[in-house]
């Protein structure tokens, strides 16, 4: 599995991941079909966001590994700062 990571992230020089990151706050909340998926992570003060089509289990406390991208938003003016997670597993 390792190596499909190491594939990815050689791929597109934006991407990183991250090994065993704890969960310290996990909140799902609809927008239209999707349930968009905020991590709060330890050590990280940036969001990391993902999208689902079903709600899924309550992450808070869990070990996961992540491969995601910094990316930006436009809200009411100002710009915030969010890590678009492109994959996600259960360490």
């Amino acid at each position: 599995m390792k190596s499909d990571v190491n594939k990815l992230v050689k791929k597109n020089a934006q991407l990183n991941h991250l090994d065993a990151a704890k969960v310290t706050s996990h909140v799902q909340r609809e927008k239209g079909d999707w349930f968009v998926n905020t991590l709060m992570l330890e050590g990280y003060t940036v969001p990391f966001k993902y999208n689902r089509k079903q709600l899924y289990k309550n992450l808070e406390g869990a070990s996961v590994n992540l491969t995601y991208y910094p990316h930006t938003e436009q809200v009411g003016g100002i710009e915030f700062e969010y890590m678009k997670v492109v994959r996600i597993r259960r360490s």
